[in-house]
């Protein structure tokens, strides 16, 4: 038995060809026992719709997220890196993914942040009412947007004054609405603790994309009951 390691030639006699068995046959990689930074990976489906949501740390973020995906609020603040959430939503009358990527408060990654916008379809930027410096924030980060996409015109964005159930207010309703406007993005002031317009934003969020229908509400094939139901409404029956 030739020694491990060494090359092993084999005489095919049916052929006259010599075998280098050593491009044959190559010794298995050790598999790492943990296996968790590849489970972790979760891949990207072709049909997911990326939205990133930028913002100071503290202005509301994760709580208009998690509001809007799962109906709760919290009123802790727990800073962020990076979550992503999923939610299935309708496309050109398909199934697809609303991909919701809660970016960190943060400067301190700009590699992760660049990386987000990207591969980002649409962006929502939020400030809080109560904080002029977290509307200031956003000015650098749009202007990274629009190096990095280099035209804006035909991707969402929406300009988002968070925290509007707050009575001490420091950025006017008028002052937001005219920074959307100069940006040519959507402008809206958003409650999560009051649940105020946090549906319509992701809702008036997706009406801005033309390339493609979307919609939070799924279609669903209608049984023929129903269709009947349908038919014979606003028909009037003579007696």
């Amino acid at each position: 038995m030739a020694a491990s390691g060494r090359a092993v030639r084999s005489n095919s006699k049916s052929t006259g060809m010599n075998v280098d068995m050593s491009e044959v046959w190559q010794p298995r990689e050790k598999v790492p026992k943990d296996r968790s930074v590849r489970l972790r990976v979760m891949p990207e489906q072709s049909n997911d719709y990326r939205v990133v949501v930028f913002g100071a740390g503290g202005v509301g973020k994760s709580s208009l997220v998690l509001r809007f995906v799962r109906g709760t609020f919290r009123e802790s603040y727990i800073p962020t890196i990076e979550d992503t959430y999923r939610q299935v939503i309708s496309c050109n009358k398909q199934v697809c993914t609303l991909q919701i990527t809660d970016t960190t408060g943060s400067h301190q990654f700009p590699a992760m942040q660049r990386l987000s916008i990207s591969k980002g379809h649409a962006f929502i930027l939020v400030y809080s009412i109560t904080s002029r410096q977290s509307l200031e924030e956003l000015k650098p980060i749009f202007d990274e947007i629009a190096e990095i996409k280099s035209e804006m015109e035909g991707i969402p964005t929406m300009l988002v004054g968070n925290k509007c159930d707050e009575t001490n207010r420091e950025v006017p309703q008028r002052e937001g609405a005219e920074l959307a406007k100069k940006w040519n993005c959507a402008f809206l002031e958003t409650s999560a603790k009051t649940n105020y317009n946090v549906k319509e934003l992701f809702q008036e969020l997706l009406q801005l994309e033309k390339r493609r229908t979307m919609s939070l509400q799924l279609e669903t094939k209608k049984t023929k009951s129903q269709k009947r139901k349908e038919k014979l409404k606003g028909k009037c029956t003579v007696m």
